[in-house]
């Protein structure tokens, strides 16, 4: 049954994440199209354009944050459970 949960909230984590990167990507292509390929194809951009244009990339970077935190919680449920098992 916990391992269900587990699975669950990792598979939801990772939706939620991915939900939140493409928002984000869209964020920067609203901005201009040079911040959104710079977003996804140059290595930091994406922390430039998530100071420079908080007000636009703060609510897609917190929803991607919530995700990992899902995806960080469903691994440690399911790194004890493994560990019980042994």
């Amino acid at each position: 049954m916990i391992e269900a949960f587990g699975v669950l909230v990792l598979l939801v984590g990772c939706l939620l994440a991915l939900v939140g990167f493409i928002w984000f990507v869209i964020a920067a292509f609203q901005e201009s199209v040079l911040w959104g390929l710079g977003v996804l194809f140059v290595p930091f951009v994406h922390l430039i354009f998530l100071v420079l244009g908080w007000d636009r990339a703060k609510r897609p970077f917190f929803l991607q944050l919530f995700g990992v935190a899902m995806i960080v919680f469903a691994a440690i449920v399911l790194g004890a459970i493994g560990h019980g098992h042994r």
